[in-house]
C-alpha cells in the first residue's frame, strides 16, 4: 500500500476524501485517521466485504444489512450499536462468540473494532468485573473512535453496578496506560456526552472519589481533561461538592496538573 495513504492526515470534508482511501476504508483494509473519515465509512459495504472473513454467515450478514437499511435514525453511532447488538443476538448462545469477539477486536479496521464492545457489554453470562476486564484490550486501543465507543457500550453496565465498578476502576487509575486511566472517568461522567446520565453520580458525586482522588494530578493531558469534565458535569447539580473538592485539592496537590484540572472543573461555576 502506498505510503501517502498510510501517512495521510485525512480530509476535512467528506467530499474531499480520495476515492481510493474511501474504498479501502469500506473494505476494512485501513483505519480512519480523523472524525471526517470515521463518519464517512459505509457500514453496509464494510460488513459485506469483511464479515465473511471473520466467520459470520451470509445469512447473518444479510440480516444485519437489512437492519441497517431500515434504521429510523441512521448515524454512525447508531449503526455501530445496531451491528454490535445484532452480532451479540446471533452469537450469544454460540461457542463462536469468543472467536468472533477476538477477530473483531483485533481487526485492522477501527470501525470493525467498534462493534466488539457490545459482545461483552450485553453478555448476561458475565458479571461487571468480567465485562470490564475482558474489554481491556479495547479500552487500551489507540484509536479515538474505539476509545469513545467502548466507554459508551460499557457505561450502562457500570451504572447498573456502580459500587463494584468504582472499586474496579479505582484500581485502574494506577495503570500506566493513559487510555485505561481516562476510561475510569470518561465512562462514569455524571452527565456525559451522547449518553444517558448516571443519576446516582449527579446527586452523590462523592461515590466516585476513589477514582477522582487518584487522578487529581495525573501527568496526562488526556486524563486531566476528562477529570475536569467529570467535575464540571457534577458542578451542574452539586456545585458545593466541586467547590470544596477544588479547595481541598489546591492545598493537598499544589501542582500545575491539578491547577489545570481545577480550572476546567470550575468553568461552569466561574461563569455564574
Amino acid at each position: 500500500m502506498n505510503e501517502e495513504i498510510i501517512n495521510r492526515k485525512g480530509a476535512r470534508k467528506a467530499q474531499d476524501i480520495p476515492n481510493e482511501v474511501l474504498e479501502l476504508l469500506n473494505e476494512g483494509k485501513i483505519e480512519t485517521v480523523n472524525l471526517t473519515e470515521w463518519l464517512a465509512v459505509d457500514h453496509l459495504k464494510l460488513i459485506n466485504t469483511s464479515f465473511s472473513e471473520i466467520g459470520i454467515s451470509q445469512e447473518n450478514i444479510k440480516s444485519i444489512s437489512d437492519k441497517i437499511k431500515t434504521q429510523k435514525k441512521p448515524s454512525t453511532m447508531n449503526t455501530t450499536r445496531l451491528v454490535g447488538s445484532a452480532l451479540y443476538d446471533f452469537y450469544s448462545s454460540s461457542k463462536e462468540i469468543n472467536s468472533i469477539f477476538d477477530k473483531l477486536s483485533s481487526h485492522i479496521s477501527d470501525s470493525i473494532r467498534c462493534y466488539a464492545p457490545y459482545l461483552k457489554s450485553l453478555d448476561e453470562k458475565l458479571n461487571i468485573d468480567e465485562k470490564l476486564n475482558q474489554s481491556k484490550k479495547l479500552i487500551a486501543d489507540t484509536h479515538f473512535g474505539v476509545l469513545e465507543v467502548v466507554w459508551m457500550a460499557l457505561r450502562p453496565e457500570i451504572d447498573n453496578n456502580l459500587e463494584k465498578s468504582i472499586e474496579i476502576l479505582s484500581d485502574w487509575t494506577k495503570n500506566k496506560d493513559e487510555n485505561i486511566r481516562r476510561f475510569t472517568t470518561e465512562s462514569t461522567r455524571p452527565r456525559g456526552v451522547w449518553c444517558k446520565h448516571i443519576e446516582q453520580l449527579k446527586e452523590n458525586p462523592e461515590i466516585a472519589l476513589p477514582v477522582l482522588e487518584n487522578l487529581k494530578s495525573d501527568k496526562s493531558n488526556y486524563v486531566q481533561n476528562s477529570v475536569g469534565n467529570w467535575l464540571n458535569d457534577a458542578s451542574k447539580t452539586t456545585p458545593n461538592f466541586v467547590i470544596e473538592l477544588c479547595k481541598k485539592w489546591k492545598i493537598d496537590s499544589p501542582t500545575k496538573e491539578t491547577e489545570k484540572i481545577i480550572k476546567r472543573a470550575r468553568r461552569t461555576i466561574d461563569k455564574k
